[in-house]
């Protein structure tokens, strides 16, 4: 059994379980805003990022207090399913559903083919714990969504997926090698969709 918690560090869960809430709240609040309008894309997608990662900060913190984010908003009777399903992609809204991007330039396409290929290089060297994979994917997925016209492209929507599954695990959590053969073949053809609809559209190469 491990031993009782000091006050001090009783208390310090606490604030820190109270912290996680309020990121919740606030998280939620923006993703109302932004459908609304309330807020621009250029205004979300920071602030958006930013709860994010104080998310994840903090689900470090509390630990095994904290086993998903669903036990959580449970215990705590929240009721904010906006923030649950971004927290469960995340990503902001506008790297999921839509670009808020301009002309295509070479370079967006060298750095998004230089990500399929770190992804793929990766699954092809075995790696497979989520902390592994997951911040290359997300990458991918970022670079991938600045294209006008990606909400439509089939691969999108299987690697947003595959992001929700990683994000669901726990950082030393592997997916299985089922898994990784299916990712494998879902990201190959999701490059090889990315690159027939860059070409018919004549964007550059």
């Amino acid at each position: 059994m491990s031993a009782p918690l000091s006050l001090d560090e009783e208390a310090q869960k606490y604030e820190s379980l109270a912290t996680l809430y309020g990121i919740v709240v606030a998280l939620d609040y923006l993703e109302r805003a932004y459908v609304r309008d309330s807020v621009t894309a250029a205004e979300y997608s920071p602030a958006c990022t930013r709860l994010l990662s104080q998310y994840k900060t903090m689900l470090k913190l509390v630990g095994d207090d904290v086993p998903s984010v669903e036990q959580f908003m449970s215990r705590y009777r929240m009721d904010h399913p906006a923030a649950l399903h971004r927290l469960k992609v995340g990503v902001p809204a506008t790297v999921e559903h839509s670009s808020e991007a301009g002309p295509e330039t070479g370079k967006w396409v060298a750095e998004t083919t230089q990500s399929f290929i770190t992804f793929m290089d990766a699954l092809r060297l075995r790696l497979r714990a989520k902390d592994q994979l997951h911040p290359i994917l997300q990458e991918l997925v970022t670079g991938y969504a600045r294209f006008k016209g990606s909400k439509d492209w089939e691969g999108r929507s299987k690697m947003v997926g595959w992001l929700i599954t990683l994000n669901g695990m726990k950082a030393s959590e592997e997916i299985t090698d089922e898994q990784s053969r299916q990712l494998m073949f879902d990201v190959n053809r999701a490059y090889g969709e990315f690159f027939s609809s860059l070409n018919s559209q004549g964007d550059p190469q």
